[in-house]
């Protein structure tokens, strides 16, 4: 399976005036946003909790939490995110493709319309 990344803006939930541009790796395996140190502390995004997770490689990790909002294309919405290590690749994982009704393409490399919620 190809990897690939998209084009994003990401904004503090209560103060979107606080943005940044960002590339993400869109990660299906990943349930959550995974971004690194630097994009958390420069939108001031505060993180309240902790959620343990396992990595692909079957490491237990404990993470902070927070909230952020995210815009893909037309489409935003208010998600969760983990707050990354040092160095971590910021990571987009399918919460939130399923909040904007958006799939991979793996063979294009895009975000493609996903199937209807099912409510």
């Amino acid at each position: 399976m190809s990897t690939f990344t998209v084009p994003v803006v990401l904004m503090h939930p209560e103060h979107r005036d606080r943005s940044v541009e960002a590339n993400l790796l869109v990660d299906t395996g990943s349930s959550y946003i995974l971004l690194p140190p630097d994009v958390v502390s420069g939108l001031g995004l505060a993180t309240p909790y902790e959620r343990r997770a396992m990595l692909a490689s079957g490491e237990r990790v404990t993470y902070r939490i927070g909230e952020v909002r995210i815009q893909v294309g037309d489409e935003a919405c208010t998600t969760i995110f983990l707050a990354g290590p040092p160095g971590c690749r910021a990571l987009l994982g399918a919460v939130v493709l399923e909040q904007l009704a958006l799939a991979a393409d793996p063979r294009t490399g895009r975000l493609i319309p996903g199937p209807p919620a099912l409510l």
